[in-house]
């Protein structure tokens, strides 16, 4: 049964955004922590977006989609990281219920993009494996921009959805958010009705970006495998395994914090775990896809020492 608050209720105009400590000492520190992983995220994301745009042997379709991985893990940390890190010193850590309106959206919308987006680059994996010398004829540059383009419109049009429902609830206090930004359900807890219809449209949401690609990105790698394994010789194996490792990875950083948070039972709700489970899979994991990509990419190591060279030689 639905709760219709009392007319002399006043209604919220800004959240509060608890974070993860009062104690000045704790935050000046922790500011410090996470503005080293801010700047390192965006500077490895920039790095390879600025290698890939400069090397013209990068001018694949791989390499197109880990560019538009990058921008999404750029743009995706920066909707969350910079107000964290004011908020980290300012005496005041509230926020506008239309900025929280906003950074609810924007979060949602490059979160559910980058999930609808793993998908397609696990069959960029699946093609250029199991059909090689067919790969850039599949992955033509129109179906790659056309397969990139459809990721960010699912993933902007889901979140209106989700963000729609969300702050279209009455909010007439309190209006201390237990997070460190405007997170669904964290913002929706503090709604002043009963929100179960609410929930349940947000956990089908939740299984249409979270379950249906891991489904996608699943098959696609159980037919990599079978591949993998008609491959006879042993070096081949591991040199096509390789090329998936990476992708692997990443995915499994994002997508096991990411189902939790969304497809956990309410009951199991826990905001201080909640924080850093969500702190994993925004800021840690931007900070690592470079990482992983670079180490394990000789493609991207020659393209940053060939640009390192071409600058030296400039001076």
């Amino acid at each position: 049964m639905w709760m219709i608050p009392e007319q002399n209720q006043s209604w919220v105009s800004e959240f509060i955004l608890i974070g993860f400590s009062s104690d000045p000492t704790t935050n000046s520190i922790l500011f410090i922590v996470f503005l080293l992983i801010y700047l390192s995220s965006v500077l490895g994301n920039w790095l390879i977006i600025m290698l890939v745009c400069l090397d013209t042997q990068l001018h694949t379709p791989m390499y197109f989609f880990l560019c538009t991985l990058s921008l999404l893990d750029m743009s995706y940390v920066t909707t969350t990281m910079p107000q964290m890190l004011v908020h980290l010193l300012a005496h005041s850590q509230t926020i506008s219920f239309a900025g929280c309106w906003l950074q609810m959206y924007v979060f949602g919308a490059l979160g559910i993009t980058e999930c609808t987006f793993f998908v397609v680059m696990a069959y960029d994996r699946y093609v250029a494996i199991c059909y090689p010398l067919r790969y850039t004829v599949i992955l033509n540059w129109g179906l790659c921009i056309r397969l990139a383009a459809g990721s960010w419109i699912c993933g902007f049009f889901s979140s209106l959805l989700h963000t729609f429902f969300t702050m279209s609830l009455p909010y007439c206090g309190p209006n201390r958010v237990n997070h460190y930004f405007c997170e669904g359900p964290s913002v929706r807890s503090l709604a002043c009705m009963d929100t179960h219809l609410i929930e349940m449209v947000d956990f089908v949401l939740s299984v249409f970006v979270v379950v249906i690609p891991i489904s996608l990105i699943v098959a696609s790698y159980i037919r990599i495998a079978m591949a993998i394994l008609k491959i006879k010789s042993t070096q081949g194996r591991c040199k096509a395994f390789s090329t998936c490792a990476s992708h692997l990875t990443v995915v499994t950083f994002f997508y096991a914090p990411a189902t939790y948070i969304y497809l956990r039972p309410n009951s199991s709700y826990s905001p201080e775990r909640d924080k850093q489970v969500s702190l994993f899979y925004n800021a840690f994991t931007a900070l690592l896809n470079p990482v992983v990509y670079s180490l394990r990419n000789k493609d991207i190591k020659r393209a940053f020492l060939k640009v390192m060279g071409h600058s030296r030689l400039d001076q």
